[in-house]
């Protein structure tokens, strides 16, 4: 399942979803009310505290159509391996699914937030129950949700939980714009699921591979983040 982030279509992050879909990946990518790009007259950014409730609203109708005999996904899914991947305010709303006593989905079996964050708006608590396995994307240079967001989910977790970090990256260009950038958190992220969900072997040693790419990109599993904490506008406290 993909959300994507405010004011941007899901179809910006069409090159990932393919990526992912090559993979071997059913993805579903829903528009969300009141912060999609095509509702130019109702963009309102706070109702993101609804989104948790679409998302598992979505999972739960793409998982009926895989019931249902003659729809286009009938048999294909495996209902015991989802996935969530989100970028900004999506992200958030994946780590609230995920790992938030607000909203948690325990269907849910891992997760991948790209320049995401915890967000005090949902209530509850994060990682204080249900855990699921974590990747965080973050770019070093992201003004938007800076690094030390991303900082903070990741310290914040039990493991498994892999960070990685796009050096002088941005807030949208390595999941927009084509590169090498684009290609690292794609195969990375694919790599991820296919270990979490598929149970591929390979998988492991392939993420940290494809995520170690001196100059561009620092994979970091279970240790300290490669970055120091610092400010999160809009989390916790």
């Amino acid at each position: 399942m993909f959300s994507q982030g405010f004011d941007v279509p899901v179809s910006a992050f069409g090159t990932m979803i393919e990526d992912w879909a090559s993979a071997g990946f059913v993805v579903a990518g829903p528009t969300y009310p009141r912060t999609d790009a095509s509702d130019r007259a109702g963009l309102d950014e706070k109702d993101i505290v609804n989104h948790p409730a679409d998302l598992r609203a979505v999972i739960a109708s793409v998982l009926a159509q895989d019931r249902e005999r003659g729809s286009a996904l009938w048999g294909l899914l495996d209902a015991g391996e989802i996935g969530l991947v989100g970028h900004s305010d999506g992200g958030d709303v994946s780590l609230a699914v995920a790992d938030n006593t607000c909203c948690n989905d325990p269907r849910i079996k891992a997760v991948a937030v790209l320049s995401g964050a915890e967000l005090a708006a949902f209530g509850g608590s994060y990682f204080g129950g249900h855990h699921v396995p974590l990747l965080v994307v973050q770019g070093g240079a992201d003004t938007v949700n800076p690094p030390g967001c991303s900082v903070e989910i990741y310290d914040a977790a039990p493991a498994p939980k892999f960070y990685l970090d796009l050096v002088g990256a941005g807030h949208l260009p390595p999941y927009l714009d084509a590169g090498t950038d684009q290609q690292a958190v794609a195969r990375v992220t694919t790599d991820f699921f296919d270990a979490e969900l598929a149970g591929q072997a390979a998988a492991g040693p392939a993420m940290v591979a494809d995520g170690t790419l001196p100059g561009l990109a620092q994979l970091t599993a279970g240790g300290a983040a490669p970055l120091p904490p610092g400010p999160c506008p809009g989390a916790p406290r």
